[in-house]
C-alpha cells in the first residue's frame, strides 16, 4: 500500500509530533510501579533487538572498518569529554543571576556524561551516515564514560563518588555488544531477510527512541523533579541548554569538515559528539549525588528531550541532501564523490557509488594518513 505524503504546508516533521505526543503521554500517564518496570524492560529489549538487527545487517568488513576508524572515535571522545566540559565551565558565570547553584551543578554534570548510543545510531542511519562508525563511537564513549565521567565529576564538582562500576560494564556488554555479535554470527542465515525488510529496522530505530523518551520522562514525573524549580529558572535553563546544543552541533559538523572527514563520517561525528546519554547519566547521578540526584539530573533530562527533537529534524534534512542520494546539488558538480545512500540504512550508507568505492567508512585522501 502506498504511503500518503506528508502535507507540504505542515511545517512540523511528523516524527517530532510523535515525540511531543510521547512526552505528553508520559506527563499525563507516567509509568510507575509495575508499569515502570515493564517500560524499563521493554526499553532494554528494544535496544538489544536494535543492536541485533544492526549486527545481522552489517557485513563483517563494515564492522571491522568501523572499529578501526580511530581518528573518528578520537574526535567524538574529544567533543564528549573535553569540548562539552569546557563549555560547562564557561557557563559558571551565569550563576547565580541566571541559574541557581543546583541547576548549574546539574548543567555541568550533563556535560560530563558519555554520548548516547541507540539514538546516535538511529539518527545516523536516518541521515544516511556512517552507521558502523557510529556504533563503535557510541560504544567507546559509553565504556570510557564509566571511568571518565566519575573522575571528571570528582575533579570539577568536588565530589568523591563514582568510580569504575563492574555492573555498568556488564550491562553495556550484555545489552549492546552481545546482541550485536549474535547478529553478526547469524548474519549468513538471516542477513538477506533483514536487508530485504529495511522498514522493520526503521520502525525499531524510531520506536526505540519513543520508548526511551516515555520511560525517561515518566521517571521524572514520578520523582517530581519538575516542581522543584520555578518557571523563570526553568526557562533560563532551557535557553542555556539550547545554546549549548547549538554550539556543539555546529562545532561537530564544521569541525569535522575542517578535519577533512567526508559527509558520512561528519554525520556520525555530529550525532555521536553532540548528544548526552540519559541512560548512563541517571545511574551515575544516583551514585554521585545521592538524595539530591533528582534535581541534579533535571538539566540532563531536559537536554535529552531537546537533543532528540532537534536531531530528528536534522537527520531527516540530512537524508534529503543531494549528497545523500548521489544527485548533483547546486554547489556540487555532477560525477563528484559522495555518499550514495539507498535509504536510511547502513547498507545504503556503505554501498559503493561505483566499483572502486569501499564499503566501509572513508575520509578524504588528504586525511587518510591521520587515521
Amino acid at each position: 500500500m502506498k504511503r500518503l505524503p506528508w502535507p507540504s504546508w505542515m511545517p512540523v516533521d511528523p516524527y517530532i509530533l510523535l515525540l511531543l505526543g510521547t512526552v505528553g503521554l508520559a506527563a499525563l500517564f507516567p509509568a510507575s510501579g509495575t508499569a515502570a518496570d515493564v517500560a524499563s524492560g521493554a526499553t532494554t529489549a528494544a535496544i538489544a533487538f536494535l543492536f541485533f538487527l544492526y549486527g545481522a545487517r552489517l557485513s563483517t568488513r563494515e564492522a571491522m572498518d568501523g572499529l578501526t576508524h580511530w581518528r573518528l572515535h578520537g574526535t567524538v571522545l574529544i567533543c564528549t569529554f573535553v569540548a562539552f566540559p569546557l563549555l560547562g565551565l564557561a557557563a559558571r558565570g551565569l550563576e547565580p543571576a541566571f541559574l541557581t547553584h543546583d541547576l548549574y551543578t546539574g548543567l555541568l554534570f550533563l556535560t560530563l556524561v558519555p554520548s548516547t548510543i541507540q539514538s546516535s545510531i538511529a539518527f545516523t542511519s536516518i541521515a544516511r551516515g556512517n552507521v558502523p562508525a557510529a556504533i563503535c563511537a557510541g560504544s567507546f564513549s559509553s565504556l570510557a564514560g564509566i571511568v571518565i565521567t566519575p573522575l571528571l565529576a570528582a575533579l570539577l564538582l568536588g565530589g568523591s563518588g563514582g568510580g569504575f562500576s563492574t555492573d555498568s560494564l556488564v550491562k553495556i556488554v550484555l545489552q549492546l555488544l552481545v546482541p550485536f555479535l549474535a547478529g553478526q554470527l547469524l548474519r549468513p542465515w538471516i542477513g538477506g531477510f533483514i536487508t530485504r525488510h529495511k522498514r522493520v529496522l526503521g520502525l525499531v530505530d524510531r520506536g526505540s527512541i519513543l520508548l526511551v523518551v516515555y520511560t525517561a520522562f515518566s521517571e521524572g514525573m514520578v520523582q517530581g523533579v519538575w516542581s522543584q524549580v520555578s518557571a523563570a529558572r526553568l526557562a533560563g535553563l532551557l535557553v542555556v541548554e539550547a545554546l549549548l546544543l547549538g554550539v556543539m552541533l555546529l562545532l561537530t559538523w564544521y569541525g569535522a569538515k575542517a578535519l577533512r572527514f567526508d559527509r558520512e563520517d561528519r554525520i556520525a561525528i555530529q550525532f555521536a559528539g553532540s548528544k548526552k546519554s540519559l541512560a548512563s547519566g541517571l545511574p551515575m547521578a544516583g551514585v554521585l549525588f545521592g538524595a539530591h540526584a533528582s534535581l541534579a539530573v533535571l538539566p540532563l533530562m531536559l537536554f535529552h528531550q531537546m537533543q532528540l527533537m532537534v536531531c530528528a529534524v536534522i537527520a531527516k534534512r540530512r537524508a534529503r541532501d543531494p549528497e545523500a542520494s548521489g544527485r548533483p546539488g547546486p554547489d556540487r558538480p555532477s560525477g563528484s564523490g559522495g555518499a550514495a545512500g539507498t535509504g536510511g540504512t547502513a547498507e545504503g550508507a556503505g554501498r559503493a557509488a561505483g566499483p572502486a568505492r569501499s564499503a566501509g567508512p572513508r575520509v578524504s585522501p588528504a586525511a587518510t594518513a591521520g587515521r
